[in-house]
């Protein structure tokens, strides 16, 4: 997984508040006058994990439609309610997690 600079067709797309971003198979993209922290790999490398072990489509399915329900279901903040957000987010500090994560760990964030 490669670690690259968001070019500004893709910051056209995604908008400037989006600081990093996973897009398995390709790598690890991240705003370029984003100061990259190891907290902020980890976070992104979870993802890899979670697109990896979901063959990378499923993934972006499930986030999708995860993230319509929680917002049918008018949750204040559907991107911080995502299961694999939570997992990302509550794990992004342990310097230990990738190494102990089991495989599919965001289900029980559901």
């Amino acid at each position: 997984m490669k670690i690259r600079k968001i070019c500004g067709f893709m910051r056209f797309f995604l908008g400037d508040s989006v600081l990093a971003i996973t897009l398995a198979p390709f790598g690890i993209y991240v705003k370029p006058d984003y100061d990259i922290t190891e907290d902020t790999i980890r976070h992104e490398t979870i993802h890899w994990k979670q697109q990896m072990e979901m063959l990378i489509i499923p993934f972006y399915l499930w986030y999708f439609a995860e993230y319509i329900i929680r917002v049918i279901l008018f949750e204040d903040k559907p991107y911080m309610n995502l299961s694999m957000e939570k997992e990302a987010y509550q794990n992004e500090n342990n310097v230990d997690y990738l190494a102990t994560r089991k495989h599919f760990a965001w289900f029980k964030y559901l």
